[in-house]
């Protein structure tokens, strides 16, 4: 019913426009108490489908990506889709508005996006107010700097929503691989990640032991553009830094064989979606195989049916994330993605 009636419906308007609405939506039915029906028709339980990764039990192996709930506001009513984890963000310390509109186009012919949001968000304190409510779900906190910040004085940025937001989250994942802002990516370079993750990881022992709880799984999101020897460079980092994971992989950056208009591959910003699903795999396969799996990867890039998620899984992801497979597919999807897994275990 979602591709066939409300999908054509939704995207004669504005993306981002249809996102608030969506968001309005959601939220009332779920006021007129609906969750419980939302939760009948989208939401599969079942005990070979949970999962421990980084030291958390996860219901289910399918996650919400980081970009849909940037602000907080709406994780659990999405829970109510059957995700096995929500990841709000990318947040940062002050309020922003990101980059002007128009920042948001479909590229249907091609099931992608291209986004250049530039992390607006309302601030990580905003966040953290809207997350004190019950948790339904376990929740991830992406974090990164505001704009305006030097690369010289991120840290401070990324150690600003780190403590903020530790009471409130069940991991951490740090963004330094948009490529909406200007700069940022500069930050995957070696030595000034290094140095970043390693100031987060003293951070995240320091408050572990001042308030007697366990530290928090930091994982690094990285872009797909990086290169064989640049991946290899981030194996190092992880051994290094000792962090718990990396998510693979960000948007891309790369117009490759594209079938939309022209007009529309010229369009600034990072492309989801199905164009980036073999990327995303080969990235995540070598990671893999050259680390040879010596820490989890939560695979994301261009899952839009059950076997894109298995194909994932099968190269070496722990879990999986959908964004852009959310928009085109809707709320079915993650069902239908969980049942192949239960299958896939069956055989």
């Amino acid at each position: 019913m979602y591709r066939s009636l409300v999908r054509p419906i939704l995207f004669l308007l504005d993306p981002e426009q249809v996102h608030h609405i969506s968001f309005m939506m959601i939220r009332f039915f779920s006021k007129l108490g609906l969750s419980k029906l939302f939760r009948a028709s989208f939401v599969l339980d079942d005990a070979q489908l949970e999962k421990e990764v980084f030291g958390l039990k996860f219901k289910n192996p399918v996650g919400l990506a980081a970009g849909f709930d940037k602000n907080a506001i709406l994780y659990n009513e999405l829970s109510d889709f059957g995700f096995g984890f929500i990841e709000i963000g990318t947040l940062t310390p002050k309020p922003q508005e990101g980059n002007p509109k128009k920042r948001l186009f479909r590229l249907k012919k091609d099931q992608a996006i291209i986004n250049r949001m530039g992390f607006n968000n309302q601030g990580v304190f905003d966040a953290v107010d809207e997350l004190k409510k019950e948790h339904k779900v376990l929740i991830g906190g992406n974090i990164g700097k505001n704009k305006l910040t030097p690369n010289n004085e991120a840290v401070k940025d990324y150690l600003i929503c780190f403590d903020a937001l530790f009471d409130h989250v069940d991991y951490f994942v740090v963004n330094v691989s948009s490529p909406n802002t200007p700069g940022l990516r500069e930050l995957q370079d070696k030595e000034p990640l290094t140095a970043l993750l390693m100031e987060l990881q003293r951070e995240n022992d320091k408050y572990a032991i001042k308030n007697g709880v366990k530290r928090k799984p930091i994982l690094l999101k990285i872009a797909p553009d990086l290169t064989e020897s640049q991946l290899l460079d981030i194996i190092e980092i992880v051994e290094i830094t000792k962090i718990d994971g990396i998510i693979a992989t960000n948007t891309t950056i790369d117009r490759k064989n594209l079938k939309s208009d022209v007009y529309l591959q010229e369009e600034i910003g990072g492309l989801s979606g199905r164009p980036l699903k073999d990327r995303s795999t080969e990235v995540i396969r070598f990671l893999a195989e050259k680390s040879n799996k010596a820490f989890p990867i939560i695979g994301v890039g261009g899952i839009l049916s059950p076997e894109d998620a298995l194909e994932k899984l099968a190269a070496g992801a722990d879990l999986i994330q959908l964004w852009t497979g959310f928009v085109y597919e809707g709320p079915g999807l993650v069902k239908s993605i969980n049942k192949a897994i239960l299958e896939s275990l069956r055989v």
